[in-house]
């Protein structure tokens, strides 16, 4: 027993006592410096990366600044096709006439953001906050929009033709001669929205919130409007020749002057809705 070995810790070291204690330590030691050493040589080289990734982007040479801050930052009318910008922060960031088609901008804060007149065909834009971005003319075809938060943008003469904008928030949105033939806005927030003269043929708009939306003088020739709230909506003078309402609550809302041939209106909801005739249902 005289020959037993016996184990303790001293300031972080294992110390044992006994012929081979003494190596032991030195070896322990060194392990633990070189260890500190390479954890804080990492540390420090990860925001100086990020900061090269910012300037390389700022400077042309790379498209991938996932994540990053550019705010404020200037690219009108910049070639950025592709570009990867995913959860990037854009706030107040202007992209006049920029080219961002297939660009991945999902989850980025666009919020301020002048994406007047841009390119942004086919381009990613899931889960991204666009809060009182610019879009007048932007052209959206093709683009994945599902989950975004559009409120109170300007959009006007806007472009999404066929692209997705599944559950997105377009509360309060200027999308006056907006074209969203064949766009899919199921579930989506429209609520006081101005449609005022858009294009919406074929547009699918189940389950989606329009209550007090304007849509007067709107295309929207078999568009899909099943289950839609459309409460105390101003529809004067739109076409909804074809249209499904179908279980749509239309309390309130008006279609004088509009076109409601061949529309189905199966289980819709009546409450004060005013006909293209001028009559009041129920």
């Amino acid at each position: 027993m005289a020959n037993r070995e016996k184990k303790q810790i001293v300031n972080g070291e294992w110390r044992v006592e006994g012929r081979a204690s003494a190596a032991f330590a030195i070896r322990y030691s060194l392990f633990a410096i070189r260890l500190a050493t390479s954890m804080a040589a990492l540390a420090a080289t990860l925001p100086a990366a990020h900061a090269d990734q910012r300037a390389d982007f700022l400077g042309g040479l790379t498209r991938d600044c996932r994540g990053c801050d550019l705010s404020g930052a200037n690219f009108k009318r910049h070639d950025l096709s592709g570009a990867d910008l995913t959860g990037a922060i854009l706030q107040m960031t202007n992209f006049h006439d920029a080219n961002l088609a297939g660009a991945h901008l999902a989850g980025a804060d666009l919020a301020g953001a002048n994406l007047n007149k841009a390119d942004l065909r086919r381009a990613d834009l899931a889960g991204a906050k666009l809060h009182a971005a610019m879009l007048y003319a932007a052209d959206l075809d093709g683009a994945s929009l599902p989950g975004a938060d559009l409120t109170d943008a300007l959009m006007g003469t806007a472009r999404f033709t066929r692209s997705d904008l599944s559950k997105t928030i377009l509360r309060n949105v200027d999308l006056r001669k907006a074209r969203l033939q064949d766009a899919i806005l199921a579930g989506a927030d429209l609520s006081g929205s101005a449609l005022d003269f858009a294009i919406l043929r074929s547009a699918k708009l189940d389950g989606a919130a329009l209550a007090q939306a304007r849509l007067i003088e709107a295309e929207c020739e078999d568009a899909s409007l099943i289950g839609a709230d459309l409460t105390d909506a101003d529809a004067e003078g739109a076409n909804f020749r074809g249209a499904d309402f179908a279980h749509a609550n239309l309390a309130g809302a008006s279609f004088r002057k509009g076109d409601l041939y061949d529309a189905h209106l199966d289980e819709a909801i009546f409450r004060d809705t005013t006909m293209p005739d001028g009559t009041t249902q129920p």
